[in-house]
């Protein structure tokens, strides 16, 4: 059976209704996280989640140490533990569970009074995922992607212009193509990263599922691994943004 995005045209302008439930549902947890850690901050006596939080903090700070120089990268510290918290919630959705429903008869789903997009695929047994990880989503991941590397280049003519225009000349001038090629592909490799981790781990969790009970062993090993790779990804995601806001706007002039 296909498992379908719910999508609806409203003023000729798709909208994917599953990303955009699960951005709002994601946004909900991390905020919710957040306003939890830090309800009844104490410095005798922390509780576990402040504690973890304070954990996350130190290991954001480690990242911006890593990627560039910390005492003038630390402003970006809430951007990071903005960033770090919403894509590993966003990685880690996907894994417990799905919602999906199935059409009955041959009238098409409605919300909103407009009727399900079905594209390129017979209108029988269908089947619609109402329930995925936001990053396994290739908008999802691309706006994230071309959201930071948008923020390095502003940063970059904002606080360190002369350096910023100059890099595309280096080390010599006729390097400007290789140079303007490499900003170009350095949103897509940010984001099709996240995107084909995620979304190939559900389509194995999928797979696995379809097995039936012959296939739950495998199911929690892969939900382990999952988890491991959702971190990772995170964490690679929130390095490179480090990385390349500081090679943008934090480098030095005489560098």
């Amino acid at each position: 059976m296909d498992h379908l995005a719910p999508i609806i045209k409203i003023f000729g302008i798709e909208f994917d209704l599953s990303a955009i439930i699960m951005v709002v549902i994601t946004s909900v947890v991390v905020f919710i996280l957040a306003r939890l850690a830090v309800r009844n901050l104490s410095v005798e006596n922390p509780g576990k989640l402040q504690n973890f939080m304070e954990w996350v903090v130190e290991f954001v700070s480690s990242i911006i140490g890593m990627a560039t120089d910390y005492k003038r990268g630390r402003i970006y510290l809430g951007l990071g533990l903005a960033l770090i918290m919403y894509i590993f919630v966003s990685n880690m959705l996907g894994l417990p569970f799905s919602i999906v429903t199935e059409q009955h008869g041959d009238a098409l789903p409605t919300v909103f009074g407009q009727e399900l997009i079905i594209k390129g695929v017979p209108p029988e047994h269908l089947a619609w995922a109402w329930w995925k990880s936001p990053t396994a989503d290739m908008a999802m991941s691309m706006a994230l992607a071309l959201t930071v590397i948008g923020l390095s280049h502003i940063q970059g003519l904002r606080h360190n212009r002369k350096h910023y225009l100059k890099h595309y000349f280096q080390p010599w001038a006729f390097f400007f193509p290789i140079n303007l090629i490499e900003t170009i592909a350095k949103p897509l490799t940010l984001g099709l990263r996240l995107y084909g981790n995620i979304y190939a781990g559900e389509v194995m969790i999928g797979i696995i599922l379809g097995m039936g009970w012959i296939g739950l062993p495998a199911l929690l090993v892969w939900q382990g691994f999952s988890i491991f790779v959702g971190a990772i990804q995170a964490f690679v995601f929130t390095m490179l943004t480090m990385v390349y806001i500081g090679q943008a706007s934090i480098h030095e002039e005489g560098h």
